[in-house]
C-alpha cells in the first residue's frame, strides 16, 4: 500500500477557467448554471448602467405632476427614494429569489400615479394605493393565482412574450438614444417616428449611439466577453471627450459630464409619506378599487411579462417553459410594487433592462448583488451614476434585443395559426403601444377568440378565459365611464 499523500484535488473550475467561489459559489449556484463570477459581476454592472436613467427619468415623470392640492414631490427626494428602493428591491430579488432580475420605478405605473391618481387627490393617498396594489400582487402568489396564470400560457405565447419585449426594448433604445423620435402633431402626418430629430442624423450623440451599437455588435461577433459593457463605458469615456470640446446641448436627460461635486447626501423625506385609505375618501370607493385595479393590472402583467423574458432569456426555464421557484420571484416582485408605494418612488416593478446584464453572461442572483450595491453607491454618487449618457447605453437594448429574437422566433409553431396570429399580436403590440402589458392583453384576448372560432375551446386553459375577460373589462371600462 502506498503511503504517500493522495493527490491534491483541484478547484472546481467555472466557464472560462475561473475557479469556483466556494461559499458564494454554491448558494447562488453559479457553476451549476453555467456561469461564472465574472460574468455575474459584468452582468451587474451592464444591468445598472442600462436602468441607471430610472434615477433621472422617474423624479422627472413624478416630480412635474402636482396632487389635488397643487403640491409637486421634491426632486432630490424622489431621486433618494429611486434609487433606495431599486437597491433594496433588486438585492433581495438577487438574495431571495436568486435571479438576473433587476427592479426599480416602473416607467407605465408612475404616469398612472402622475396623471390619473395624484390630480384627484393628496400625493399621500396615490401612493398608498401603489402600496395596496402591492399588497394585492403578494395576496395572488400566496394563494398560487399568479402563478397558475403564468402556467396557464401556452408555450408559444411565452415565445412571444420574449419576442414582444426584444422589439421593445430595441425601440426603447432606439428613442432614448435619439436615433428615432415622434413627429409632432403640428406636422399633420400620421407617421408616428422620424429619423433622427428632423428626418436626418445628425449631431454628436447620436454619432455615439451608432458607434456604441457598431462596436457592441462587432465585439459580439468576435465572441469577447464583456462585449455590452465594454461599448458601454467605452463610449461613456467618448461622451465625456466630446462634450468636454463641443459642448454639446442636445445630450438629453443625462449630460456626460464629470460632476464637480460627484458625492450627494441623500435625502430620505419622503420615506413613509403614503396613506393606506385616504385616496377612498377623495374619490369614493368605486373609483379608488379601480384606480387600484388600474395600478395592479399594469404591475401584474408587465412584471409577468418580463419576468418570463428574462428567465428564458437566461435558460433558467425548464422545457414547458416553466421557471421553477418563481413563486419567491413573484413575491419579491409584489412586494417591491408596495415597498415602491411606501417610499414614494411609485410601484417598483421587474425591468426589462436586465437583459443587458443577461446578455452578458449573468444566470444568478449575484448579478443582482452587483446592480443594487450599485444602487446603493449612487445614493451618494448620483452625479456619478446619472453621467452615463443614454447613447452610450442604449446600444445594449438593441444587441440584446437581437439576441431575444434569435433564440426565441423559431420555436414558435407558425403552423398553427391560433398560437401564431396571437403571438404575432403580442409581439408587434408591446413595441406599437409602447407597453408590455397591451401586447399581452391583446396576445390572450386573440388566442381565446382564435380557438374558440377553431372549435378548440377545450384547449384553452381556465386561467386563460379568467384572463382575458379581466383584460376586456380594463379596455373597455372608459367606453364604460369607469376611469
Amino acid at each position: 500500500m502506498s503511503t504517500s499523500a493522495p493527490a491534491k484535488v483541484p478547484a472546481p473550475e467555472q466557464p472560462g477557467g475561473t475557479p469556483a467561489f466556494g461559499a458564494l459559489d454554491r448558494y447562488f449556484r453559479i457553476s451549476e448554471r453555467g456561469s461564472s463570477l465574472a460574468r455575474e459581476i459584468r452582468g451587474g454592472f451592464a444591468t445598472f448602467f442600462a436602468m441607471a436613467y430610472i434615477i433621472v427619468l422617474n423624479p422627472i415623470i413624478l416630480g412635474s405632476a402636482k396632487d389635488m392640492y397643487g403640491h409637486h414631490l421634491n426632486n432630490a427626494q424622489l431621486v433618494t427614494a429611486t434609487a433606495l428602493t431599486a437597491a433594496f428591491a433588486t438585492l433581495l430579488m438577487g438574495v431571495i429569489g436568486n435571479v438576473p432580475i433587476a427592479l426599480a420605478a416602473g416607467l407605465g405605473v408612475n404616469s398612472v400615479v402622475a396623471l390619473q391618481l395624484a390630480p384627484r387627490m393628496s400625493w399621500p393617498d396615490a401612493m398608498g394605493m401603489v402600496v395596496l396594489a402591492g399588497f394585492v400582487v403578494m395576496l395572488l402568489v400566496a394563494t398560487g393565482l399568479r402563478e397558475r396564470v403564468m402556467n396557464a400560457v401556452p408555450f408559444g405565447l411565452r415565445k412571444a412574450i420574449s419576442i414582444g419585449i426584444g422589439l421593445f426594448i430595441m425601440l426603447i433604445g432606439l428613442v432614448d438614444s435619439g436615433f428615432v423620435s415622434r413627429i409632432p402633431d403640428a406636422a399633420q402626418t400620421t407617421v408616428p417616428l422620424q429619423l433622427g430629430s428632423n428626418g436626418h442624423l445628425n449631431g454628436w450623440p447620436v454619432l455615439v449611439f451608432i458607434l456604441g451599437a457598431l462596436l457592441t455588435f462587432a465585439l459580439i461577433v468576435r465572441k469577447v466577453p464583456g462585449a455590452i459593457l465594454i461599448s458601454i463605458v467605452g463610449m461613456t469615456v467618448l461622451a465625456l471627450i466630446i462634450n468636454s470640446v463641443a459642448h454639446v446641448t442636445t445630450w438629453g436627460l443625462t449630460v456626460p459630464k464629470w460632476p464637480g461635486n460627484p458625492v450627494s447626501t441623500p435625502d430620505f423625506g419622503l420615506i413613509g409619506q403614503f396613506s393606506l385609505f385616504g385616496g377612498f375618501s377623495k374619490v369614493g370607493v368605486l373609483t379608488g378599487v379601480l384606480f387600484v385595479f388600474t395600478v395592479l393590472l399594469s404591475c401584474f402583467f408587465d412584471a409577468m411579462g418580463t419576468i418570463m423574458g428574462v428567465s428564458d432569456e437566461a435558460k433558467l426555464t425548464d422545457a414547458q417553459g416553466y421557471m421553477p421557484g418563481i413563486n419567491k420571484v413573484l413575491f419579491i416582485d409584489g412586494l417591491a410594487v408596495a415597498a415602491g408605494g411606501a417610499s414614494s418612488s411609485s410601484a417598483t416593478t421587474a425591468f426589462v433592462e436586465s437583459t443587458a446584464g443577461v446578455g452578458e453572461g449573468a444566470r444568478t442572483g449575484l448579478a443582482n448583488v452587483v446592480t443594487g450595491g450599485l444602487f446603493t453607491v449612487a445614493l451618494f454618487l448620483t452625479p456619478v451614476a446619472t453621467m452615463v449618457p443614454s447613447q452610450a447605453a442604449t446600444p445594449a437594448l438593441i444587441a440584446v434585443g437581437f439576441l431575444i429574437l434569435s433564440n426565441s422566433v423559431k420555436e414558435i409553431d407558425w403552423a398553427d395559426y391560433t398560437i401564431a396570429i396571437p403571438a404575432f399580436v403580442t409581439m408587434l403590440m408591446m413595441p406599437f403601444t409602447y407597453s408590455i402589458t397591451n401586447g399581452i392583453g391583446m396576445g390572450f384576448i386573440s388566442f381565446v377568440v382564435l380557438r374558440l372560432a377553431a372549435g378548440r375551446g377545450k384547449d384553452i386553459p381556465v386561467p386563460m378565459y379568467v384572463v382575458s375577460a379581466v383584460f376586456l373589462f380594463y379596455y373597455l371600462m372608459p367606453a364604460l365611464g369607469l376611469t
